[in-house]
């Protein structure tokens, strides 16, 4: 099992398919997740030729569940050791959710040198929880809810969620796969309780304003218009005025959870963006 260990002496699991000696692309997942969630998009772009890099985020999957570090920037200096130590250059970044906003930050942290392109989708900045300043954001009492529930009954929760908004499957007509609930559980209940618990104020807290502002470079921002986790005005509307290359891509009807429910078309665009 592929594994490296950070500065801090957290081992962190990586994949590292595909062509050694192709152009490289690496994937960020959600919370609670792991790389396993990239599977649709891991294969395709391996069995495309690429070097595809998806690594499992401290506290989630296979990785070490340390008590301490569970925030963006310990999150994105951790992949930024993993770009080190593969030496990975001319890189494009994917990050999905709570992983756009490590892909935000990645760059806003340290600099683009070993990037050339990043897709964020149905990515969290600028920043979700509400505020005077934020009026479109998030209630800080949703993730309050969020973090008592991680508490109470964590397997109950991570049932619930993809049940319902994480793929939409909770809207009229929605044609519901039970194997995907069941994956997003079982991907869920392998994360940290410690991991899973900080890792709601670093996806929902953190502001990711200057991060965007810094990314000069092409970025394609994907979202869906139906996203009940992320809502599109508070996010991807926000973030592509903030971009200064930034090309917003929106799926009408579509959920939170774009590369599972539409992995093809999603597959798709970004080909076409790598290869621009």
């Amino acid at each position: 099992m592929p594994v490296f260990t950070t500065r801090d002496s957290t081992e962190i699991y990586y994949k590292d398919w595909g062509n050694r000696n192709g152009p490289v692309v690496t994937f960020s997942h959600g919370w609670p997740l792991s790389s396993d969630n990239w599977d649709a998009q891991a294969f395709f772009f391996a069995s495309q030729g690429y070097r595809v890099i998806a690594h499992d985020r401290r506290g989630h999957g296979r990785s070490a569940q340390p008590w301490e570090g569970n925030d963006m920037d310990t999150y994105a200096d951790d992949l930024f050791e993993l770009f080190e130590h593969l030496d990975l250059k001319d890189a494009t970044m994917v990050g999905h959710s709570t992983g756009g906003g490590e892909v935000a930050r990645f760059v806003g942290r340290h600099g683009t040198d070993r990037v050339k392109k990043a897709v964020l989708i149905g990515a969290v900045p600028p920043i979700m929880v509400q505020s005077e300043s934020n009026p479109e954001g998030t209630p800080l009492s949703v993730f309050d809810s969020f973090r008592a529930s991680i508490l109470n009954d964590r397997s109950q929760f991570f049932l619930d969620v993809p049940s319902g908004p994480f793929f939409g499957f909770n809207r009229p007509n929605a044609k519901v796969s039970q194997g995907q609930i069941y994956s997003w559980w079982q991907q869920g209940m392998t994360v940290s309780v410690k991991g899973a618990y900080d890792c709601v104020k670093a996806f929902s807290e953190t502001d990711f304003t200057e991060d965007l502002k810094k990314m000069n470079i092409p970025v394609l921002v994907l979202h869906g218009d139906d996203d009940q986790v992320v809502p599109i005005k508070a996010s991807a509307e926000k973030s592509i005025k903030l971009l200064p290359q930034g090309t917003l891509k929106i799926y009408p009807g579509g959920p939170h959870a774009l590369p599972n429910i539409l992995p093809d078309e999603v597959n798709k665009d970004i080909l076409e963006f790598i290869k621009a």
